[in-house]
């Protein structure tokens, strides 16, 4: 019997990893394509695109986001106890719950597009964009309840590799489609002499990808379900003992399971909509050119948060990580043991977070001229250079997320964000109307969103089980070590662009980044040999680091 839970412990635990490798592969073909698709489609475009995808993610919220979530864990429950039959059942009625309600979205926002663009977002060239995506809302709810079935049956494979089709293909198409719609576009500006309907084709272009990708998983997860229907329907003829379930019991079980999840994610995605919406309107409102302002909300997205987002993807695929072991831990009541695996994920959080915060504020520039070289970045690094901090308290905020979520929390996470959210709109509000910021106050007032989740996540496991996070080897000496990298890093970067060049300099100067600041963490104490040794190639790196004399002593 022991045995065989420590198989199924096992077989949970590489599953997991599957599903968080995944993840991290798409995250950086989704950081990576980003670049190409922006030198393409240009600031102007980018703020069309960002704008229709943040009404599509608020969409997709809405009807998508929660069914993998709900369906994997209504089968799970079901197939834990033989129940194929109602197992079944629950896959039919959430793949009813998805036409029904992702099919009257996606024809709500196909239909309302116009409206939507131009009296709600203030930015009418995006149309072409949302239109495009409108459909996408219901292959993706279809999609979920596909990946959510596998799930629910311990199965992440098809999930994870349905996940890195869906990003390869929509790079591909994404930039191709911005491509060939870019050259329509700039034909049809010439016609009606409105420069704005190059960007807002490509735009649309870039949005190709979403659908094109989302279908093809989609037809994937489909075909292995055709085949493994032969099994399932072998599994439900010897299912006779149990009751069967009505779909009235189905659809409401599904209804109280996604409710909860809706309600958080809402509160989680819909910043980027909020933001969208005020800053396009008080900017109207303010006498800016709708092209101005898409300019902007274009540099944002696309160079400041694909830069962000790097150091966030990992953050998320190493929080995600952190649960299914956390829960565990938690069974025994052991609350040392609790502590000690929050401080050592979140310690690495921060030994990540905050170089790449320091190198956004002393390479800002460098590293956007590198990647964006069609564009001009002299105000998307000042915004990189402004925000890089938000890096640190995003880091730190998804985690204590996952922390509460683990220690089976739903709704302080939901409170603490939904707090935070409030505070950050009045923020924004009083630095674009009364200060007059501009795109500056949206990077500022995303500061004091990820900070007051920070504070009041601290505050909410100081109190639930009395966690208070360690001071030296979290925050301080990765800042110290961070503070060295830079000084050097600027040195570096200095010499090397008046004698070789400015690409070159980059280049040099951040895998000098990256060396000077491993080498000042090792030396200042930040992480011990142990620690060392416990990661991939763990005693190679240690022999490396004795042979440079950063570790003192004979490695055995």
């Amino acid at each position: 019997m022991a045995e065989h839970k420590k198989k199924k412990e096992k077989n949970f635990l590489v599953q997991g990893s599957i599903l968080a490798i995944a993840g991290v592969i798409t995250k950086l073909i989704g950081a990576v394509y980003r670049i190409p698709l922006m030198n393409i489609v240009g600031d102007e475009g980018m703020g069309y695109y960002n704008v229709a995808f943040s009404i599509y993610t608020v969409a997709l919220t809405l009807t998508s986001y929660s069914l993998p979530l709900a369906v994997s864990k209504l089968v799970s429950a079901r197939v834990a106890t033989g129940q194929y039959k109602n197992a079944y059942k629950v896959f039919k009625g959430a793949m009813t719950f998805a036409l029904i309600g992702g099919g009257f979205v996606a024809l709500l926002i196909f239909l309302g597009a116009g409206f939507i663009a131009s009296n709600i977002m203030h930015m009418d060239m995006s149309v072409y964009a949302l239109r495009i995506l409108a459909p996408c809302i219901l292959v993706v709810a279809f999609l979920g309840v596909f990946r959510g079935f596998f799930q629910g049956i311990g199965s992440m494979v098809p999930t994870a590799f349905s996940q890195v089709i869906e990003q390869i293909v929509n790079a591909v198409a994404s930039i191709a489609g911005a491509y060939f719609l870019l050259q329509m576009g700039k034909g049809i500006a010439k016609a009606k002499s409105n420069g704005s309907y190059g960007p807002a084709y490509a735009a649309a272009g870039g949005t190709v990808g979403t659908i094109a990708g989302a279908f093809c998983a989609m037809v994937f997860v489909a075909l292995i379900f055709m085949a493994y229907k032969k099994i399932l329907k072998r599994q439900m003829r010897r299912d006779r003992g149990h009751k069967k379930e009505s779909y009235k019991r189905i659809y409401k079980i599904l209804f109280l399971t996604i409710a909860p999840v809706i309600l958080s994610a809402t509160v989680y995605n819909i910043s980027d909509f909020i933001d969208n919406a005020m800053f396009s309107n008080i900017m109207a409102a303010q006498g800016f050119k709708k092209s101005e302002y898409a300019r902007l909300l274009g540099m944002f997205g696309g160079q400041y948060n694909t830069l962000i987002n790097v150091p966030l993807s990992v953050s998320t695929a190493l929080a995600a990580s952190l649960i299914p072991s956390l829960v565990a831990t938690i069974q025994t009541g052991n609350r040392r043991q609790v502590h000690n695996k929050i401080n050592m994920v979140t310690r690495f959080n921060m030994i990540l977070a905050i170089p790449c915060a320091a190198g956004f504020i002393v390479l800002g520039k460098p590293i956007l001229d590198l990647l964006f070289f069609t564009q001009d970045n002299t105000k998307a690094a000042l915004m990189l250079q402004m925000g890089a901090i938000s890096v640190v308290f995003f880091c730190l905020s998804t985690v204590t997320n996952s922390v509460l979520q683990g220690l089976d929390d739903m709704m302080t996470p939901v409170k603490n964000a939904a707090i935070s959210l409030a505070i950050h709109i009045a923020a924004l509000f009083l630095m674009l109307v009364v200060f007059k910021w501009n795109i500056y106050a949206v990077v500022l007032s995303k500061i004091v969103f990820s900070g007051a989740i920070c504070i009041l996540n601290a505050h909410a496991l100081r109190e639930r089980i009395g966690y208070v996070q360690e001071q030296k080897k979290t925050f301080l000496i990765p800042t110290l070590a961070a503070l060295i990298m830079s000084v050097v890093t600027i040195v570096i970067h200095l010499l090397v662009e008046l004698f070789i060049g400015e690409i070159a300099a980059t280049i040099i100067a951040l895998l000098v980044a990256v060396l000077s600041y491993g080498a000042a963490l090792v030396l200042l104490g930040g992480v011990t040999e142990e620690e060392i040794l416990g990661l991939p190639k763990g005693a190679t790196l240690v022999t490396l680091l004795r042979k440079v004399h950063l570790i003192r002593g004979e490695y055995r």
